[in-house]
């Protein structure tokens, strides 16, 4: 598979989180070449704290029966780490629930809606269609530090893939399903389930892509000292 020439400011502001993808095969030497070269990001004393199951055909299709019948049956309260806080706040609440509207809105799912909004979160366990599903794992004996590596491994991935022609949607939705997913891949108890992330082609007709998130802008979380006219 050829790469496709982006630079690298329009690698970064065109990624997206894609939910809906072609099946269209991608073979196992480009998701190879694609993780060596996200396998580059810094990490401290050059540890590589990451770890990643890739999973494609009925390898991927065994694990998405199994978590979206965990899905099925009730809550999920698996996950050993807190990705968000108990009650969110501002400026984070506002975001949250904006990106989550403006998504619902374009594929009609209306607020209270409860079963669509269900079955909609239970897409992310079918990979949202895609032919590739990975799931990072960490070491549960290291600490905040290797998990802040990991995040920029995982950036890497995200980027890599579409200097390929390839879309990405990381998924903390399966860390949740943290002992399905250990059962299903027979991981190490050592391993902790970070997230998923769903690898492939986007369906550029789904109405879902054409969901495009707003960032903050440069003043509102950055301050700078010491420049001239500053």
């Amino acid at each position: 598979m050829s790469e496709t020439h982006l630079d690298v400011r329009e690698a970064i502001t065109g990624r997206r989180s894609v939910r809906a993808f072609r099946p269209d095969a991608v073979p196992r030497e480009t998701v190879a070449e694609i993780l060596a070269i996200a396998a580059r990001a810094p990490s401290g004393t050059n540890m590589q704290p990451w770890r990643v199951h890739v999973l494609a055909g009925d390898a991927k299709d065994a694990l998405s029966r199994a978590v979206r019948a965990a899905h099925d049956a009730g809550p999920a309260g698996g996950a050993e780490y807190r990705y968000y806080p108990d009650k969110f706040f501002e400026p984070y609440l506002g975001r949250r629930r904006k990106v989550g509207w403006d998504m619902y809105g374009l594929i009609g799912i209306e607020k209270g809606d409860h079963a669509a909004m269900h079955a909609q979160h239970g897409r992310n366990y079918a990979f949202f269609d895609a032919p590739v599903g990975m799931i990072f794992t960490i070491d549960r004996r290291l600490e905040i530090g290797s998990w802040l590596d990991y995040g920029m491994f995982m950036q890497n991935v995200t980027l890599a893939a579409r200097g390929f022609g390839l879309e990405t949607c990381p998924q903390a939705a399966f860390a949740p399903h943290q002992g399905v997913v250990r059962e299903a891949l027979k991981l190490d108890e050592r391993e902790v389930v970070v997230c998923g992330m769903a690898l492939g082609y986007e369906d550029r007709d789904a109405p879902i892509n054409a969901l495009r998130t707003q960032r903050a802008a440069v003043e509102e979380f950055a301050d700078f000292s010491g420049f001239d006219g500053a």
